[in-house]
């Protein structure tokens, strides 16, 4: 499981300008997408850089999971969303994370697939402070 992790954005810390830490988990570390049009889009990303999801040893793989799961049962309850799309896109960024999409009946897209970044919502800085509280109080 030796990756090459010098231009990875997780590795590297360089996550400011997509997400807004907010907290480390059991095996993982989440966030929160800077751009808001899915309202309290998050991510997990896995705590050490590996490219593929069955790379990792099947305890590690049981633990993110259950990383996932408490977010997701978090963020539905401090969004109030219908549903939390769960995506797993590596193509470009090879290291295991997960996007967790909630989805509103009225909102964009429901029904299909999330844009991954369409950079039309952008929040202040007491309106991220606000997200992040309501979901780290639910975890």
């Amino acid at each position: 499981m030796n990756f090459d992790n010098s231009t990875c954005l997780y590795c590297q810390h360089t996550t400011d300008n997509l997400m807004i830490k907010i907290c480390d988990l059991g095996v993982s570390t989440l966030f929160l997408f800077r751009e808001q049009t899915y309202r309290g889009r998050c991510l997990v990303a896995y705590k050490d850089h590996v490219n593929e999801f069955h790379d990792l040893p099947r305890s590690e793989m049981h633990a993110l999971m259950d990383d996932v799961a408490r977010v997701t049962k978090a963020m539905k309850e401090a969004l109030n969303a219908e549903k939390i799309n769960i995506g797993a896109y590596a193509d470009k960024l090879a290291h295991v994370h997960f996007h967790l999409v909630p989805k509103y009946v009225d909102g964009p897209d429901y029904g299909g697939t999330f844009t991954m970044n369409p950079q039309k919502t952008y929040l202040i800085d007491e309106e991220y402070n606000a997200l992040i509280e309501s979901i780290k109080k639910r975890l």
